[in-house]
Parts: structure tokens; C-alpha cells; sequence
């Protein structure tokens, strides 16, 4: 009898321990918030449980440190409870730190768990991997992998594409391609993290090669993932022709349904000079338009020059019901700034500080700049006293250069200082400072700048240029003699200055800032990477085709005066893209009315 009784009374205890097994799932799947985590938390706690459902409390981490509740300081705390956490555990909590706004610390808790009793798991060092990306954590990234390696998780396909995507993130493309090639199975997944990491990185046509390579050789069907690494590609290297194709093949894969990829087929084109084929993208839309289409295309006319369309856009937006964003007005600002419309900027940055908007570093650092191009040097420097936040690095390098602009060496001292206190150790503070000492004709200053760059081992950045011609890309730097065809350059630059001699061309010497002659000075000038651009462009395409040079420093004014000139003595149309808009030069003017 007493044996009969203590099996019913196992059996009632098991019924029980499912049933509450049961309520406990069923309250999980209705749990959206920290109150009701924490509700079912107690009940768990009440019943001396908390310790005895491992399944219930991983969930219970999951909910608390994802999103949406993303709790992760009440995440933690709840983790520390546990007598024995399991590898789940600490996989839910490492997972939400790493989408977390403090990725590093998923990589503390990952060293944590590696010193723990517990095992680490692929999907541990997936999400620590993961948060290493997010931290462009390099180093963290590789010991994690050598664990990878020691652990046993190398042929995992998922983790691998999670080390190549890493390793693009971060910049290490040589190991990204390591991990990539040696990958015996590759899915979509991996192909779109290498063609985004070397699009993002600083191998673009090596990007464009691979898109191409898949699709043509692989036989993959890339997916909107794919174009958007191939479209940034484009527009790094201002390939028009290769955008172009790429674009068609969005339009027959009918990847055009997808916002994001419109979005970045206008931005594509803009970048690639063809202002007018991104608005005809941004018109026929059929997808929709988000705020991004808008902020996107009013941006394209700010760097294009084109203020009066930028504005014209920026109504329109806020007749269509859109409201404007902080990024809707850092492109109008921009916009005033090419436009040379300082009032109105002003007017705009003021409005919006008076209508609630939250200004960031760059809303200040566009109106400092509208303000020192003008040369209201002193305005622009009582807007940086009257930030908030703390000037950084690229505003007084902005008030440093409308300094070397308007010779201002007392501004141009008090920004270089800054600078310095700041850790910049960018050659252009440097080269700007001494530049404006050097107009001054104090070479004495000069010399002491240089000396302070030799001391530092401060290098110059040399100016280069590149021009695709038949869909390659063939780049210059200054006064490069590297081309195949450099014997025909330099002949066509000859027969250049020669000819733009009779519109009255006279090189600008001023602005080669040394102490020495004057042929010596023209001859500096003479080479630019531009220039040699531009001459390669006459020699290799047809009357009438224009010339598009991409240029990664600020044009200079001699090159500026000469593009004006090319464009009028041989009837072509020529857009220069440099380090901060676009010039484009038909029959001797520039889309910029020599306001830059």
C-alpha cells in the first residue's frame, strides 16, 4: 500500500511539474516587457525554481537583453543569480552586449567565460566576433579566431563568414581574403561580406572584380546585400560606365523594388558626376521614397553645387508630408555652403537652433565653414566658442584652412595650437600652417613647421588622381612619369599650356608656397595629378566625350583656372570630383562660379 502510494504521489509530481513546466512557458511567450520578466522572475524565485528550469531562465535572459527590451544592466544582474550558469547563459548575455551600444564588453564577458567552468561554443564566438566588428576590435578579433582554430569550430560555415566579415570590417582585407579562399563551401552570405569589406575598404575595383565574378563565373545570384557593396564600389571610384552597368543589372534582377537600393543607385550616380541621371532615378521611383531617398538627393545637388535645386527639394520634401531630420538640414547647409548663400545658411543654422532641432559637431563644423570661406573668420571662430559640445579635429582644420585662405596668421597660430593639443598629427595641419607663413614670406616659421614634421615623422599626403577610360581605371600622381603612355601625356600637356597661353593663361606661382625660382615653381605646377588626368583623357577618348577625374585633395587654383581653360580650347566637358565637391567645366566656367 505504501509502495502504491509513493508511486501516485511521484506521478502527481511529475503531472505538477509539467503543468507548472506549461503556465511557465505560456506566461514566457506573452513576456514584451522588463515588468513582466521580472513578474515571472519572482514567481520563479517564490518557488524555489529559479535554479531548476535552465530552459525557462536562458529564455528569460534572451528576452531581457535583446531587443526589445535590451536591459542588459538587469540582464547581468538576473545572470548573477544563477548558482551555475551554463554556456546558453552566458551565450544570451554575451549576444546582447554585442548589439549593444558597448560591443567591448561582449569581449570581456567572452575572456570571462574562456576562465569560467564552462566551454565556449561556436555560437559564443560567433557573437564575440561579432561585437569585435562592431568595436573594429583587430587584435581581440584574431586571438578569438586562433581559439576558433584550437577549438575545433574552423569548418563551421557560419563562423567563417563571420571571421571574413569581421576581418573586412576592421580593415585587415588581406586576411579576410585569406579566410575566404580557404573557405571549401562558400554561400551568399560570405561573397557579400568580402565584395562590402573591400568596396568599404581601400579596394574598390578589386569589390567591382568580385561582384562580377560571382555572378558571371560563380553563377550566384547576388541578392541587394551584393549591389549595395558593388554600388559603393561605383561611387569610391567615380566609375560612371561601371555604375552604369551594375544599375542594369539591379533593373533586370528587379532589385529596384528594394528602397535601399535605389537609395544608393542616386547616391551612386552623384558621386559619379551625373547629377542629372541620379535625379531621373529619384523621379521614377516606383518603390517609394523614405527620408534617406530625400536627404540623399538634396545632398547630390549640395555637392554638385547646386544650391537653388537643393532647396527647391528641401520644400518640396515638406510639401510631401516628410519631415526633415538633422541630416535634411546638414545637406542644405551644405547646399549654402558650395552655393556661397552665407546668409541664408546662417539664417537656416539659427532657425534651428531656435526650433528645438539638436545641432551636432558637423551642423557647426558646415556653418564654420560657410562663414571662413566667406572670410568672417572672427564669426566663424564665435560659433566654436558658442558650441556645446567639444570642437573636434575636423572644425579647426576648417578654421585653419580659412585662415591659410584669408592669411589670417594669428587664427591660423590659434587653430594649428588647438590642433596640437587635440593629438592631430595630420600632415595637412602642418602643410597649412606652413603655407600661411610661407604667403607671408616667413621662412624662418617655415622651416621651424618642417622641422617640427621631420621630428614627428610627419608625412605629406601626395595628390593623385584617376580617370576611367573604356571602363579602367588609370591613376596619377603628381608629376608621374609611370604611365605607358607618359611620353604622350606630357606632350599633350606641353601643347596645353601652349595653346591656353593665348586665352591669357598665366600660371598662379603665388601659390607654390617654397623659397625658390619662378620656372622651377611653373614647373611644379605644370604636373599636377589633375592635369596629367585631364591630358590622358584628351589622348584617349573621342571629340566631344567628357572627361571625368577623381582627385582625393582639394583642387588648387592654378588647376582650377587651367580645367576652365581646357574646357573652352577643346570644346569638352570636364568634372573634377575633389576632396569636397564636384567642378564641373564647360566652355571656360565652372559650376562652382569660383566660389570653393
Amino acid at each position: 500500500m505504501n509502495t502504491l502510494s509513493t508511486k501516485a504521489s511521484r506521478v502527481a509530481t511529475c503531472w505538477s511539474f509539467c503543468d507548472g513546466m506549461a503556465n511557465l512557458e505560456l506566461l514566457l511567450q506573452k513576456c514584451d516587457s522588463l515588468t513582466h520578466i521580472k513578474k515571472l522572475q519572482a514567481r520563479l524565485v517564490t518557488l524555489g525554481r529559479f535554479q531548476s528550469y535552465p530552459s525557462i531562465t536562458i529564455k528569460l535572459l534572451e528576452l531581457c537583453a535583446l531587443p526589445p527590451v535590451a536591459n542588459l544592466p538587469y540582464a547581468t544582474t538576473l545572470f548573477h543569480y544563477l548558482q551555475t550558469p551554463s554556456t546558453r547563459h552566458w551565450n544570451a548575455v554575451v549576444r546582447g552586449l554585442a548589439q549593444s551600444l558597448q560591443p567591448l564588453q561582449a569581449i570581456s564577458w567572452y575572456a570571462a567565460i574562456s576562465r569560467s567552468p564552462q566551454h565556449v561554443d561556436a555560437l559564443t564566438c560567433s557573437f564575440a566576433l561579432k561585437a569585435c566588428a562592431r568595436a573594429l576590435a583587430s587584435s581581440e578579433a584574431m586571438q578569438i579566431h586562433a581559439q576558433v582554430v584550437r577549438f575545433g569550430f574552423g569548418g563551421d560555415v557560419l563562423l567563417q563568414t563571420t571571421l571574413l566579415d569581421v576581418y573586412a570590417k576592421v580593415g585587415n582585407l588581406g586576411f579576410a581574403q585569406k579566410v575566404f579562399d580557404e573557405m571549401p563551401k562558400r554561400d551568399l552570405a560570405c561573397w557579400n561580406a568580402l565584395v562590402a569589406g573591400l568596396a568599404q575598404g581601400s579596394q574598390p575595383s578589386e569589390a567591382l572584380a568580385l561582384f562580377w565574378r560571382m555572378n558571371e563565373d560563380e553563377g550566384l545570384k547576388p541578392n541587394e546585400v551584393t549591389v549595395l557593396g558593388a554600388l559603393s564600389a561605383c561611387s569610391q571610384l567615380g566609375a560612371l560606365s561601371g555604375g552604369e552597368r551594375v544599375h542594369g543589372f539591379i533593373v533586370d534582377a528587379k532589385l529596384d523594388t528594394h528602397v535601399i537600393v535605389c537609395n544608393a543607385v542616386v547616391d551612386m550616380y552623384a558621386k559619379c558626376g551625373s547629377v542629372d541621371r541620379a535625379y531621373r532615378v529619384f523621379e521614377s521611383m516606383n518603390c517609394g521614397k523614405n527620408l534617406i531617398t530625400w536627404n540623399t538627393m538634396i545632398m547630390a545637388f549640395a555637392i554638385h553645387g547646386d544650391c537653388e535645386k537643393a532647396l527647391e527639394l528641401f520644400q518640396k520634401m515638406g510639401r510631401n508630408g516628410v519631415r526633415a531630420d538633422a541630416v535634411s538640414y546638414l545637406a542644405v547647409l551644405c547646399a549654402c555652403n558650395h552655393g556661397g548663400l552665407v546668409d541664408y545658411g546662417v539664417k537656416l543654422f539659427n532657425s534651428m537652433a531656435g526650433g528645438g532641432m539638436v545641432l551636432n559637431v558637423k551642423h557647426y563644423g558646415t556653418v564654420v565653414d560657410l562663414l571662413g570661406r566667406a572670410g568672417r573668420l572672427q564669426e566663424a571662430y564665435e560659433i566654436v566658442k558658442s558650441m556645446p559640445m567639444f570642437p573636434d579635429v575636423v572644425l579647426w582644420q576648417t578654421l585653419l584652412g580659412a585662415s591659410k585662405t584669408y592669411g589670417n596668421v594669428e587664427m591660423a597660430e590659434m587653430a594649428s595650437r588647438k590642433l596640437v593639443e587635440l593629438g592631430s598629427e595630420g600632415c595637412g595641419d602642418f602643410v597649412l600652417l606652413s603655407n600661411v607663413y610661407a604667403a607671408h614670406k616667413r621662412w624662418d616659421d617655415v622651416g621651424r613647421v618642417r622641422e617640427a614634421m621631420k621630428r614627428r615623422d610627419v608625412k605629406k599626403v601626395p595628390g593623385f588622381g584617376y580617370i576611367e577610360v573604356e571602363g579602367v581605371i588609370h591613376k596619377f600622381l603628381n608629376g608621374d612619369q609611370s604611365h605607358v603612355n607618359s611620353c604622350e601625356i606630357y606632350s599633350k600637356l606641353d601643347e596645353i599650356k601652349f595653346r591656353i597661353k593665348d586665352y591669357g593663361y598665366v600660371a598662379k606661382t603665388n601659390h607654390v608656397l617654397h623659397d625658390i625660382g619662378e620656372e622651377e615653381k611653373e614647373n611644379a605646377l605644370g604636373y599636377h595629378c589633375e592635369k596629367l588626368a585631364v591630358a590622358f583623357g584628351l589622348i584617349s577618348t573621342s571629340e566631344g566625350t567628357p572627361i571625368q577625374v577623381i582627385k582625393n585633395l582639394r583642387i588648387c587654383d592654378d588647376c582650377h583656372v587651367v580645367m576652365k581653360l581646357v574646357s573652352k580650347v577643346y570644346n569638352r566637358e570636364i568634372i573634377v570630383r575633389d576632396r569636397a565637391r564636384f567642378h564641373r567645366f564647360q566652355d571656360g566656367f565652372c559650376s562652382c562660379r569660383d566660389y570653393w
